[in-house]
């Protein structure tokens, strides 16, 4: 489907693009070509972080995060080909010379990418390199291979990078989270930066010169280009209407939009294009106009069509031994969503026999982590027995979820002069319950018969009274809120309920008294 919106998508944007800026603004057909060509891109450095933020279910997510990667050096490549076309002042011998470069563009750029890709798996395989060096000699492999491109075949540079990137991303041999993390620290900066020196370049009269036509090119480009393209490139798809509707909705321009039509306003202008300098105007307000209209839709939208929801409450559990189960049904039962991950097969059959949602496999895998429905899911709860995994999956998950609502079982009590102290605060999720509260000792204060208890707390029964009678034994996991959201009990924000609130918590099981306001659900 995504070679399918690369492909058929990008040339329905490209000619009703071309259409509506000859015919809408008054551009030359050259320069609407120049001006489609350079907006069939969707800016991957907007895009992201929004798909960060909505967490959508389904496929869409995954198509609309490659397609604005991939589209970007497609963009770049046809803006070329038709600066290549118009220099010709014959047309067939431009559009032969085109098709040529564009050939020459794909192989230079897939070669070159593929050889920085190749070499830098090599390099860190073989471990050629001390870890100090890993991001600065993958910056310097990136330059490389995009000066290399570039000197071979003007504008091949991008394609070589991006398909450096989706090498390397795909591959199997070598971890690149570092590299990524680098890239993500990096691109904030310079895409910043990147933004006020291509905007410094606009005069006021530029912006003022803008007329009612370039309003409406853009609304053109929003409300019917955007929707056509997606609509007939998903077709024969199994993609839900919703699905496809909301991605017929999201195409934010970026940075790379804003770049290339600063190169080439100038360039078409010396053609004899004087026109062309008008791009970089229109294409600043299709970028302001996308960014403020998409990034203010793209939450009540997705919620509307059910691809995400408001302040999601789920939980997804990492560790699916018999308290986490009895912990889970607990919570699904009071309406929340989740999910369960876990190595064992037996203990992911019995989370389904009992009517969760349960994943075989490892957390820490990609592939896991991709059959996972983010879709109400708000925080992630590693709860293996073993610390050093649980914090990794931390690690891991951060991406998703954010550093705070990831969390962990705490540590055993170590001592002051013990060699073997916990792993260091940078290196792990908040920590669950209670101060030394480690997988072994919930174990046991759960006992053979796991059993969870729900209390409501009123002005009469306050937490006070409910401690006091457990004699201050009992363990508060959850608070559950009456607005219908969770409260997670950690060693870093202690609980404090109120009348109104529900606690989930479990008690020693000698002292399970029965009070009024106790439900209790017990995992079988």
């Amino acid at each position: 489907m995504l070679l399918q919106i690369l492909t058929l998508a990008v040339l329905i944007s490209l000619v009703l693009g071309t259409v509506a800026a000859h015919y809408i603004i008054g551009f030359p057909w050259p320069v609407s070509a120049l001006l489609a060509a350079i907006l069939v891109v969707t800016g991957p450095t907007v895009i992201g972080p929004m798909l960060r933020h909505l967490r959508l279910r389904g496929r869409v997510s995954s198509l609309l995060k490659w397609e604005g990667i991939v589209v970007d050096p497609l963009g770049a490549t046809l803006a070329v080909l038709v600066f290549t076309v118009v220099r010709h002042s014959n047309l067939r011998d431009g559009l032969t010379e085109a098709l040529i470069d564009f050939g020459v563009t794909l192989a230079v750029g897939l070669s070159f990418g593929f050889i920085a890709a190749a070499v830098l798996v090599v390099v860190l395989r073989k471990f050629w390199l001390p870890d100090a060096l890993y991001n600065p000699v993958s910056l310097m492999l990136m330059f490389a291979s995009f000066t290399a491109a570039n000197v071979v075949l003007d504008e091949a540079g991008l394609l070589a990078v991006t398909v450096m990137g989706i090498t390397l991303a795909n591959q199997k041999w070598v971890s690149i989270r570092h590299v990524i993390e680098f890239k993500e620290t990096l691109t904030t900066l310079l895409i910043s930066c990147l933004f006020v020196i291509l905007a410094a370049r606009l005069q006021p009269q530029d912006i003022q010169g803008l007329g009612w036509n370039s309003f409406l090119f853009v609304a053109f480009m929003i409300l019917v280009v955007r929707p056509a393209s997606i609509l007939a490139g998903t077709i024969g798809s199994s993609l839900p209407w919703q699905e496809r509707l909301f991605m017929a909705w999201m195409a934010p321009r970026g940075i790379v939009a804003a770049a290339v039509a600063s190169v080439f306003a100038l360039e078409f202008a010396a053609k004899g294009y004087p026109q062309a300098l008008e791009l970089v105007p229109v294409i600043f307000l299709m970028v302001f106009a996308t960014v403020l209209i998409y990034g203010l839709s793209a939450v009540p939208l997705s919620r509307k069509f059910g691809l995400s929801r408001a302040n999601p409450q789920g939980i997804l559990f990492v560790g699916a031994h018999k308290w986490a189960r009895a912990l889970a049904q607990a919570i699904m039962k009071e309406g929340f969503s989740l999910v369960l991950i876990d190595t064992d097969r037996e203990k992911v059959a019995l989370s389904r026999m009992a009517g969760m949602p349960a994943l075989y496999g490892n957390a820490l895998a990609k592939k896991t982590r991709e059959e996972i429905d983010y879709g109400g899911l708000g925080r992630m709860l590693a709860m293996t027995a073993n610390d050093a995994v649980n914090a990794l999956t931390c690690a891991h998950f951060m991406e998703d979820f954010g550093r705070q609502e990831v969390y962990q079982l705490s540590f055993p009590p170590v001592e002051q002069d013990s060699r073997h102290k916990a792993i260091p605060q940078e290196q792990h999720g908040r920590l669950l319950f209670g101060e030394g509260l480690d997988f072994f000792r919930l174990n046991h204060a759960f006992g053979s018969d796991p059993t969870i208890k729900l209390t409501k707390l009123t002005k009469e029964f306050d937490y006070q009274a409910f401690m006091s009678e457990y004699n201050n034994a009992a363990i508060v996991l959850f608070v559950l809120k009456p607005n219908h959201s969770i409260e997670v009990c950690t060693v870093d924000s202690p609980v404090d309920p109120v009348a109104g609130d529900v606690l989930i918590s479990i008690v020693p099981q000698t002292q399970q008294a029965v009070v009024p306001t106790t439900v209790t659900s017990s995992q079988e």
